[in-house]
């Protein structure tokens, strides 16, 4: 459970160093676009205090004036008079530069915007209007299409390692399971022999018929890893009987401080395509992981329905509960409360359902101190 929180720990602060690189990224640029800005003002102000000297006074050296006014290559402007006819624009991006309707659209633009610069003596009073420069627009934009960028490929790196990790769980599974059902089948094997050796002994036919039913459980054993090792079969089944079936099978092994409530939907007519055996283990494993929640005592509920288009089971326990937060946790591969379990249990049932059957497995409910309740999807097609 350590390494569970330790993951989301560094997860956390992953975030959180990510979202500081973000943040930084913006507030340094928006700096540096305010800055821009300013100079931009102050040439735009230069351009028009120049206009207004050289209109002022007719006679002085217009040199420098002029070289003033045609420096500005980059900042959109529009001059207009007192009637608000466009004396003069440069720099404005438009399909026709001499369209007057075009013109029109950017003055109104520029206007909304808010930025402009007054030019009055006592001979004439004009307006000068600007806008950023597109180079100012585009460094605006910049944290942001970086933060686009660079989100972008931490998604794609992510699912590329999702995906190599998944290929190599699903190997080790693959592997673990075979290799398992092929151990077991040996000892298996042995047993069932001496088994025949005993029969035709004068031992006790009671004690011969018990072995025999250890052993038939041996053998499902080995079929459930053989049948995960590899895809199963699925074939159309009576889900109520395999439920009956199984907690029949429980009910013999578990304590007699477990109280057990079965409600079925006797309206259930379609038998969803299921591995009998694979099915089976996952009321096992979900069941033994309700009773661990309980402490070998309280109620254990297993409600079928109908939930078109899915079948739906519930298995409800009135143990401990599970944080919410780990909803999603309980179902990873190691992930234990106990101090001699696998974390196995809850692992393998996701992976039977979601891969194996097409359905879903998850928390419906739970609170602590009242118990949980684990919901299971199957399609009925």
């Amino acid at each position: 459970m350590k390494i569970f929180l330790k993951k989301r720990q560094w997860n956390i602060g992953f975030l959180l160093f990510a979202g500081f690189i973000v943040l930084g990224s913006i507030f340094y640029t928006s700096r540096l676009v305010k800055k821009l800005a300013k100079e931009e003002e102050k040439k735009v102000k230069l351009w028009a205090d120049a206009l207004n000297s050289l209109n002022s006074d007719l006679n002085q050296d217009i040199t420098l004036l002029t070289e003033i006014l045609q420096q500005n290559e980059t900042t959109p402007i529009i001059l207009i008079n007192e009637k608000g006819e466009i004396i003069e624009h440069r720099n404005l991006k438009l399909a026709d530069q001499k369209s007057k309707k075009d013109l029109k659209k950017a003055l109104e633009k520029m206007k909304n915007g808010g930025l402009f610069f007054e030019i009055k003596n006592e001979h004439f009073k004009q307006t000068l209007y600007y806008d950023d420069s597109l180079l100012l627009k585009q460094l605006a934009l910049y944290p942001f299409i970086q933060l686009g960028l660079i989100t972008f490929l931490a998604l794609l790196a992510y699912l590329v390692f999702s995906i190599t990790k998944k290929a190599e769980q699903n190997q080790v599974w693959v592997g673990m399971s075979k290799e398992t059902a092929h151990q077991l089948g040996t000892p298996i094997s042995s047993l069932l022999a001496w088994m025949e050796l005993l029969k035709e002994s004068d031992i006790d036919k009671s004690l011969t018929q018990e072995m025999g039913k250890d052993v038939e459980r041996l053998e499902v054993i080995a079929e459930r890893f053989s049948k995960i090792g590899s895809k199963p079969i699925l074939l159309s089944h009576d889900i109520k009987q395999i439920l009956e079936d199984s907690i029949a099978y429980l009910k013999k092994r578990l304590s007699n401080k477990i109280e057990f409530s079965v409600n079925i939907d006797e309206n259930i007519k379609s038998k969803p395509n299921l591995n009998k055996e694979l099915f089976s283990w996952v009321i096992e494993n979900t069941t033994k992981n309700a009773i661990d929640a309980m402490s070998g005592e309280g109620r254990l509920s297993f409600n079928l329905k109908q939930l078109p288009p899915n079948l739906c089971l519930d298995i409800c326990d009135t143990g401990k509960g599970i944080p919410k937060k780990q909803f999603q946790t309980i179902f990873e591969p190691g992930y234990t409360t106990k101090k001699r379990g696998w974390g196995l249990g809850l692992s393998l049932a996701k992976r039977i359902i979601e891969e194996y059957h097409g359905g879903k497995i998850f928390v419906y409910r739970s609170e602590p101190g009242k118990g949980s309740c684990i919901r299971i999807l199957l399609p009925t097609n």
